[in-house]
């Protein structure tokens, strides 16, 4: 009973709210196949953290290339989630701003979504150390197999590296700066599928907060600021996000 009084809130608050945001990390992408960093089947786990510093990836890039390519291979056969699909839905329907995302995995927009914010990068496609040049993920990974894992950028013969954010690298500073912005305007924010443990994008909700925005928590495990929030709700994103969906197009139908 509280967790459907719980869901019918928040579809309540996307109704009213003027300008809706969402901030999305690694918990919305786990029901897609897609392990997080830090549980027990978490990728560090699995890859030594320190292989996947910018430090560590220049003095050996091969290193990273070598443990990074049969992964990113595997996630980039992942696909969306019913989570993913419904923000696409409130997108579509005129209900969500933006969502801003720590993920690196692109499911956002294979769901449909259109204004992503990618806070840490994306696995996407490669760009090159020296000149900047962006090449395609998959013709990355083909070159580096092909290359003693050291795919070469064909314009300058600089090294390519996985656009994504390694640890010890500065976030891209149009997309905190569009983060920000977003933050700071909206009346009402979505927490989804993050323990909000990562800065700056932990950040973020704070801000909207102190800006006067709601705040809405969807996430399997207690956040620190679970105390903070309009409402909580500890449940799988792909169980929640289709159900608020529904109600709000039931809600908005008859209103039309």
């Amino acid at each position: 009973m509280v967790f459907e009084s719980s869901v019918r809130y928040v579809a309540e608050m996307i109704i009213e709210s003027k300008k809706t945001v969402a901030l999305t990390g690694a918990g919305i992408s786990t029901e897609s196949g897609i392990p997080d960093f830090r549980g027990p089947e978490g990728l560090w786990k699995k890859i030594d953290p320190r292989l996947v510093t910018i430090q560590s990836f220049r003095m050996f890039p091969e290193v990273f290339w070598y443990f990074i390519a049969e992964r990113f291979e595997s996630l980039m056969k992942a696909q969306p989630n019913k989570a993913h699909y419904a923000l696409a839905e409130l997108e579509k329907i005129g209900k969500l701003s933006s969502i801003i995302t720590q993920n690196v995995d692109g499911l956002h927009f294979k769901a449909g979504s259109k204004n992503v914010i990618e806070l840490h990068g994306n696995m996407r496609e490669a760009i090159c150390m020296n000149c900047s040049t962006i090449v395609p993920m998959d013709e990355a990974l083909k070159m580096a197999k092909r290359n003693y894992y050291l795919p070469m950028c064909k314009s300058c013969g600089g090294i390519l590296k996985a656009n994504v954010i390694l640890f010890n690298e500065p976030l891209p500073k149009e997309a905190i700066e569009k983060a920000l912005c977003e933050s700071r305007t909206c009346d009402l924010m979505l927490v989804i599928g993050t323990s909000l443990q990562v800065y700056p994008a932990a950040y973020m909700p704070a801000i909207a907060k102190q800006r006067g925005a709601k705040l809405a928590i969807i996430n399997m495990e207690p956040t620190p600021l679970d105390d903070s929030a309009d409402v909580v709700i500890h449940a799988k994103a792909g169980e929640v996000l289709p159900v608020i969906v529904g109600i709000i197009k039931e809600k908005l139908m008859r209103a039309s």
